[in-house]
Formats: structure tokens, C-alpha cells, sequence
């Protein structure tokens, strides 16, 4: 039996068409004008989401090492009035602002002469005045955290809709040209295809890092919860002292 001839035209490029360059940077040089926005929008997205990442991670290594160097002073037995001289000159993480803060309405209090109107509703102006040190203060420690949820939920959707435009422009070339050779089609899929995978890229280790720094940003805040309630107990027996 004598062997058949295999048509393998549609497995080399058309005539006079330039071989192209399926390197990432390749496909994003040549891909449309479109893909190659959302691209550059989801590389920057990644970058962001990257310090963002780092920045965090800093963020509460130094507040837990801060907060154990503090705490080691504060239950070491010495006078309180003492340490807050010594860190109200600078405040510089949220244990020692709450610290200061409750020291503060106490001290106050002191100085208008403790009157016994004063000191019965001390202890609750100072849990309040603790309580809103901690909100304010946790939502400095919270800022950008949305912006990892926005990237972990949208931003391979983002990469999708590049990848469903190429394709819609894949599928226009080929109507224009009536070719469905291999050289024309892939090209534009292949630059497609690469816009969901810069989504992934940007969207799962921002999953990843939303999801830890959240489980260790709600452990730092049950920490001050778990200090500013300590604290509150210290100065109540001290009113009941003086009551």
C-alpha cells in the first residue's frame, strides 16, 4: 500500500506571516491593545498587593515584639505613674495608646480631686476611653486589608475578561482571514490565556494573605481586649481603695 500524503498546511504559518514569540513578554507585546490594559492593570494589582503583603507582615512582627517589651514592664511591679512618664512621650504602638490613654482619664481625674461623682463613673470612662483607643487604633493596623480582599475576589475575574476579549478578537482575525489555520489561532489565545493567568497570580496570594494577616490581626486585638480589661481591673481596685 503505498503511503498517503498528509496535508500539514494547517500546522505552518500562512505565507509572508512572522513567526511569533510565545514568551510572557512575547504574548503581552503582541496582544491587543485591550488584554494588554487589563495586564498592566493586574501587574500593577500584584505589585500593590505585594508591599501591601510586606508591609503587614513587618507591621505585626514590630506590634508583638513592642507589646511583649511593654508588657514585660508593665506587669514587672514597678509604679505605674513611673512607666507612664517614661512612654507617653512617645507612643509609638497600640498597646502602650491604650495604656496611655486610660492612664490619662485617670490622672485627670486625680487632678480635679477625685470627687465621689468623679470616681464612680472613672471606671467606665476609662473602659469607653480604652475601648475607642483600641478601634482607633486597630483601624490603622486594618488599613489596606481590603484591598487584598478585592484582589483575592475579583482580580481573576479581571484576568477573564481580558482572556474572553482576546478570544472574541481571536475569532474576529479568523473571520476576517477565513483561515482556521493553527498560526492564526493560537497566537491570540495563547495572549488571551496569559491575562487569566496574571489574575491567578495576583489573586491567590492575595487569598493567602488576607486570610493569615486577618487570623493574626483579630489574635493582636483580642491581646489589647485581653490587656485594656487587666489594666481596668488594676485601677478598680484602686478605687475601691480610695472608696
Amino acid at each position: 500500500m503505498e503511503p498517503q500524503n498528509v496535508d500539514a498546511s494547517h500546522l505552518t504559518a500562512p505565507a509572508g506571516m512572522a513567526p511569533h514569540d510565545f514568551s510572557a513578554f512575547g504574548l503581552f507585546m503582541q496582544a491587543d491593545i485591550v488584554v494588554k490594559a487589563i495586564m498592566i492593570g493586574l501587574l500593577i494589582w500584584s505589585v500593590w498587593s505585594l508591599a501591601i503583603m510586606f508591609e503587614k507582615w513587618m507591621r505585626l512582627r514590630t506590634l508583638n515584639a513592642r507589646a511583649d517589651k511593654f508588657e514585660d514592664s508593665f506587669w514587672s511591679g514597678g509604679s505605674l505613674d513611673a512607666l507612664y512618664d517614661r512612654v507617653s512621650k512617645k507612643v509609638r504602638d497600640p498597646m502602650v495608646a491604650t495604656f496611655v490613654a486610660g492612664m490619662r482619664e485617670w490622672k485627670l481625674a486625680n487632678e480635679r480631686g477625685g470627687a465621689s461623682e468623679t470616681l464612680g463613673n472613672l471606671q467606665q470612662r476609662v473602659d469607653r476611653v480604652m475601648a475607642v483607643t483600641i478601634g482607633r487604633e486597630m483601624a490603622q493596623v486594618e488599613r489596606y486589608m481590603n484591598v487584598l480582599a478585592t484582589a483575592g475576589s475579583t482580580a481573576t475575574f479581571v484576568g477573564l475578561a481580558g482572556t474572553v476579549y482576546g478570544i472574541m478578537s481571536s475569532f474576529t482575525a479568523i473571520a476576517a482571514q477565513q483561515n482556521t489555520n493553527l498560526a492564526v489561532v493560537a497566537p491570540g489565545i495563547a495572549e488571551a490565556l496569559l491575562s487569566t493567568l496574571l489574575g491567578l497570580v495576583v489573586a491567590i496570594p492575595a487569598v493567602m494573605a488576607y486570610n493569615k494577616f486577618a487570623s493574626d490581626i483579630g489574635r493582636y486585638a483580642e491581646r489589647l481586649d485581653a490587656f485594656s480589661s487587666e489594666f481596668s481591673a488594676i485601677l478598680s481596685r484602686h478605687l475601691e481603695r480610695k472608696g
